[in-house]
Order: C-alpha cells, then sequence, then structure tokens
C-alpha cells in the first residue's frame, strides 16, 4: 500500500487547562465493570501541567483521589473519584494510525486506558483497547471487543517491556487500524499483536468499519484488575496498599501528548 497520511486530531496538552473544544469530560452516571470510582469534572482529578519531563511540553494528567462519601446524581456512594475524557461528537475517525505518549503509576488494581469506541449499543459498536494497565509495572495489554468477542472472550494479548523499562518511563502506544481489516498494535514501534479479519469473523461480526472516538480515562478496581489480582477486599480488585497509595496522591497516569492520522491514499479492499 502506498499511503500518505493526514493528522486530523492532535493535542500536547500545552495550554492552561483541557480544552473543551477538543474533549469531553464525563460524570458518573452509570458505572461498569464494578469499577470503584465515581468520575466527576474536577480540577482535582483532570489537569494540565508544563512541561518538565523527559520532552515533555506539556501534559494532561489523570489522577485518581481518595474523597470517601462522594455521591453521584444516581445516589450511589464512592470512595474514590477519578477522570475520564473523550472525544465523542467531537474527533470522530474511521481507521488510522492512532497513538498517544503516556506514563504510568504501577499499583495493584489500578485501571488506566487508552482506547477508542464506536457509536450505537456495546458491543456491536467496536471497541479498540490501544492500552491498558491493571497496576503491573512491567506489562501493558491491548485488545478488541465486538459482539461474539466481548468482555473476557475479547481478542487480547499482553506485551511485557524490554528489561530496563516500565510503564513509569514515557512509552507511545499506538494502533494502525486499516480499511484492509487489520488492526496493528504497537509500543515505541515495536509490533505487540496484529488482529485480522478472519481472526475476527472466526467469533462473530466484524464492527471496525465504522467510525470511532477517543476514550483517556482512569478506573480503579473492577472485573479486569479482579481477574488478575483476586482482591475482594477492601475493594473489589483494589488492596490495602493500593488504596494507601491513592490517599497519598502518588497515583497518575500522564498524557504526553494524543495523535490521530489518516491514510490519503486508496488501500486494498479486503477480500
Amino acid at each position: 500500500m502506498n499511503r500518505k497520511s493526514e493528522v486530523i486530531f492532535f493535542d500536547d496538552f500545552t495550554g492552561k487547562e483541557l480544552d473543551r473544544k477538543r474533549w469531553n469530560v464525563e460524570v458518573t452516571g452509570p458505572v461498569y465493570n464494578q469499577e470503584q470510582q465515581a468520575y466527576v469534572d474536577s480540577r482535582e482529578t483532570i489537569y494540565l501541567i508544563p512541561g518538565a519531563d523527559q520532552g515533555a511540553n506539556g501534559a494532561l494528567v489523570l489522577h485518581p483521589r481518595w474523597r470517601p462519601g462522594t455521591e453521584t446524581v444516581d445516589g450511589v456512594r464512592f470512595d474514590f473519584i477519578s477522570g475520564r475524557i473523550n472525544t465523542r461528537g467531537k474527533v470522530g475517525f474511521t481507521y488510522g494510525s492512532i497513538s498517544a505518549r503516556i506514563r504510568l503509576s504501577a499499583g495493584v488494581g489500578l485501571w488506566p486506558a487508552f482506547w477508542a469506541l464506536g457509536f450505537g449499543v456495546w458491543p456491536g459498536c467496536g471497541e479498540i483497547d490501544i492500552m491498558e494497565n491493571v497496576g503491573a509495572p512491567d506489562w501493558v495489554s491491548a485488545a478488541v471487543h465486538g459482539p461474539g468477542y466481548s468482555g473476557d472472550a475479547g481478542l487480547a494479548n499482553n506485551y511485557y517491556f524490554q528489561p530496563g523499562e516500565d510503564i513509569a518511563g514515557w512509552h507511545v502506544y499506538a494502533v494502525d487500524w486499516l480499511p484492509s481489516g487489520e488492526m496493528i498494535f504497537k509500543v515505541d514501534g515495536r509490533l505487540i499483536y496484529r488482529v485480522t479479519y478472519p481472526m475476527i469473523e472466526f467469533f462473530g461480526g466484524w464492527a471496525f468499519d465504522n467510525e470511532k472516538y477517543l476514550i483517556l480515562n482512569f478506573a480503579l478496581g473492577g472485573a479486569y484488575p479482579f481477574k488478575v489480582n483476586g482482591v475482594r477486599v477492601p475493594y473489589f480488585g483494589l488492596p490495602s496498599e493500593t488504596v494507601v497509595k491513592i490517599q497519598n496522591n502518588d497515583a497518575r497516569m500522564a498524557v504526553d501528548w494524543v495523535s490521530t492520522k489518516i491514510g490519503r491514499a486508496s488501500c486494498r479492499e479486503r477480500v
């Protein structure tokens, strides 16, 4: 394929606050996956910092906090608050190269993620998880979800960092989502997972020819962390030592930049 690309979305978070023309801030509402946080629109949980770290000109920070007794609009109480933002209705795309430079905090049961989601009812709308981490310092995961391959049955792969690397360093997490029926996941340019049309069709319908939008969020506990760590108390998927880390304000997700590029040349049709 001979392809040139055009940047259709880029944010390097160099302003004083989040650009609301590009991003929506989500507020809980519904809670999924038995997560233990309420998402709020607050500078406590979503803020920008100036560049001062390993070439970052500025960074977005999603920062979970210990705020016991927080009550949502639905009358549900949580002991933690956190941040989740998306580009729904502001920036959407079908196919492209999607990437972000991110650094994370380790801590069992922390669940930061960078992903893309389609419109409509899940999982038929299609979900592309470019990066997920459940607090382990040495690995991240990539996955896709759709009809017949969602939740525990999603197609997923773990990537273990090279010696001397971990999630606390800056890494570029990316996917090349191609109209030829292929998704190529990368960390720092290294291929970590390839998902193809035949792989998907073996389990269910292909859900990746439709428009998606971007999401960055920092969840706490819940189903995925629990499946890895087996912790039930003091919170589902979230052990005491991580609660202390959050109470000490030591759990953060920093995002240097987010980029989406689309191809401007014709591609091979999927057969």
